[in-house]
């Protein structure tokens, strides 16, 4: 966590060893990671499940508690091979097949394990699973509440689709000709708390149709 595979040293180690250790030191004390299975880099989807990092800040033997939106692992006194088992079962299906490769390369999981249920560990697959708590109103966007008024919520989801959906040079020019020909926003809240309900500039007025056709987009029935 404080350096990057080039070397380069953007922080401290600072308190997540501290975290991490003490968990270990205290009567029944667990330490929890939790991440998310991928990330984005521009277009590119990556794992946040990588096979090794350079600079790896918690040290083998102070692995406990890992968990995605795939399910939770519990790795303290795993040997290496049922940590490889269980880190996998916790990464996206796309990334599975080449990080169990390279840990049986490494001779680090046995070389006829097979991955279980490629399918299930998706966003599409996820996304069907948790469908009918989000309608029913079980699995809100906040379960245990947020500090964001309601337009701000919506913002929330509205801005992280437009960053999605821009992310190449084609969704970004394809975004920008259906913003401009998509209307006025229909949310004037969120415009308001964006500074956009007025715009006096050319690049301001860009923004706001941006904004809006985010927001119809992310809009929620």
């Amino acid at each position: 966590s404080d350096a990057l595979a080039d070397g380069r040293v953007v922080s401290g180690v600072g308190g997540q060893y501290n975290f991490v250790a003490m968990a270990h030191a205290l009567r029944d004390g667990r330490s929890v990671l939790m991440f998310r299975a991928t990330r984005e880099h521009g277009a590119k989807t990556l794992s946040s499940v990588p096979w090794n990092y350079a600079h790896c800040t918690i040290p083998r033997h102070l692995r406990d508690i890992a968990i995605t939106e795939y399910g939770i692992a519990d790795l303290r006194g795993a040997s290496d091979e049922e940590c490889c088992k269980a880190m996998l079962a916790l990464t996206d299906s796309r990334f599975q097949q080449a990080l169990a490769a390279e840990a049986q390369e490494s001779l680090k999981l046995d070389r006829r394990w097979l991955r279980g249920a490629p399918e299930r560990n998706t966003p599409s697959n996820l996304q069907a699973v948790l469908a009918p708590f989000r309608r029913n109103g079980l699995l809100p966007d906040y379960p245990l509440g947020c500090d964001f008024s309601a337009e701000e919520q919506r913002l929330v989801r509205a801005l992280g689709w437009l960053k999605r959906a821009t992310a190449t040079l084609g969704g970004k020019v394809s975004t920008v000709l259906r913003a401009v020909f998509g209307g006025p926003a229909r949310d004037p809240e969120a415009m308001a708390r964006m500074g956009l309900a007025e715009v006096t500039n050319p690049g301001a007025w860009l923004q706001a149709r941006l904004v809006a056709y985010a927001l119809t987009r992310t809009a929620k029935s």
